[in-house]
């Protein structure tokens, strides 16, 4: 009998967690149905049936760590018919069948079951917690994702169903009462496998590497200035909008040409150079920070840039990232300005030996030929591995990266 296991999960990624069940014990699946998802440091994925036949036996439950190639499931042939319980008489057999049929029947008259319903494990998740059946939810693609549950709890607007509000009820008003005062209750809650790696890979990065940061302060006005006089013909164009990553992707590129140890590795008492540049994007998705990557980043334009950003950050929320997406890296650039954060010391992603933080854009005096002036500044941050890289060279890198941003001309003259 075929078994199902853990398949592949990518590079560096040997463990997952079995996340749910999407079939149970005697159900007969179809050749390409989801089985279950698992759940991984990087993401979650759905294991399908490579045959039909009937799930006879799960070999982990739920809640269950596995590594790759342990079987999880047991699968069987199908004849057509339901199979009767092992130890049974042939006498017996029709009578299962018979049941089965009935079964079957009834749980295909009305909605299809929810573990029947495509849909992300964060669909799911937010599904449960806002009491949504997911069978109810039109998936504006493959499978249901968080966003199309979001907009299944939305409540339309009155002009929308053209009837006004019903008012609460007072008695209704009244059920709802504040938490007591001094409540000292506690949740206990596994983590997922994706935070349990993050804290156990953010420990090691600490320990392993001599991890030191530098800092620098950017004056943003050019780039500003070019956006605001490109946006709208950048956008017509390219279906997207200008913002600042691409810059920073650009002129990082730059800046690791002029610095190649920086975008290096080291690998026992060998340091490895690459000569392309793979740029890692952090995102906070809700399971915890995923880095997906732009694979040769030297030959992308804008538009590209921009566009493969927008892309990570919407499969980030509704987790249909892939492996693919998030293998590899030779560099990465984090954002923390975008969650208001003015300065901070981004911890390195290894095996890589840099990482560039971008903070808060914000009004600040500054001197420009002599004058006190107000212009919009960034502080940036270089983390490195100090094992491999000077000081001196992390400083000239932010360097070149405010020359970069300061006169984005730079970008075109130097390639």
């Amino acid at each position: 009998m075929p078994n199902i296991v853990v398949p592949e999960l990518g590079e560096s990624v040997v463990e997952a967690r079995v996340a749910k069940w999407l079939k149970k014990e005697g159900d007969v699946v179809a050749a390409g149905e989801p089985l279950v998802e698992l759940e991984t440091e990087k993401i979650d994925l759905e294991v399908s049936a490579d045959r039909a036949g009937v799930l006879e036996s799960i070999k982990h439950q739920e809640g269950a760590d596995v590594k790759v190639g342990e079987v999880l499931a047991v699968l069987g042939a199908h004849d057509g018919a339901a199979q009767p319980p092992q130890g049974a008489s042939l006498a017996d057999s029709s009578t299962v069948a018979q049941g089965a049929k009935v079964e079957a029947r009834s749980a295909e008259a009305g909605a299809a079951q929810a573990s029947d319903v495509r849909a992300t494990p964060t669909a799911r998740n937010v599904a449960k917690a806002h009491d949504v059946k997911l069978e109810s939810v039109t998936p504006t693609g493959t499978r249901v994702t968080k966003d199309d549950v979001l907009r299944a709890t939305s409540p339309k607007p009155v002009a929308e169903t053209g009837a006004k509000p019903a008012p609460k009820p007072a008695a209704e008003a009244k059920t709802t009462q504040p938490a007591k005062a001094g409540d000292r209750s506690e949740t206990r809650e596994r983590m997922t496998k994706r935070r349990a790696t993050i804290a156990r890979r953010l420990v090691e990065a600490q320990r392993t590497a001599a991890m030191l940061t530098t800092f620098n302060e950017v004056d943003m006005s050019a780039v500003m200035a070019l956006r605001e006089r490109r946006k709208e013909a950048f956008s017509k164009k390219h279906g997207v909008g200008l913002g600042i990553a691409s810059f920073f992707v650009k002129a990082a590129v730059g800046a690791l040409k002029a610095f190649p140890a920086i975008n290096a590795e080291i690998q026992g008492d060998e340091v490895v150079y690459k000569h392309y540049y793979d740029v890692g994007m952090a995102v906070g998705a809700e399971g915890g920070l995923v880095v997906p990557v732009l694979r040769d980043a030297s030959e992308m334009s804008f538009a590209q840039i921009e566009l493969a950003i927008r892309d990570f950050a919407k499969r980030a929320g509704d987790g249909t990232l892939t492996l693919e997406d998030l293998k590899g890296g030779t560099f990465t650039i984090t954002n923390g300005g975008v969650f208001g954060s003015l300065m901070s010391t981004p911890i390195l992603n290894p095996p890589q030996v840099g990482i560039l933080g971008l903070h808060k854009i914000a009004d600040r005096p500054t001197v420009v030929g002599g004058q006190v002036v107000v212009r919009p500044m960034m502080y940036v941050a270089l983390s490195y591995d100090h094992r491999l890289v000077d000081g001196r060279e992390a400083v000239q890198f932010l360097v070149k990266i405010k020359e970069y941003i300061e006169d984005p001309a730079f970008l075109l003259v130097e390639g």
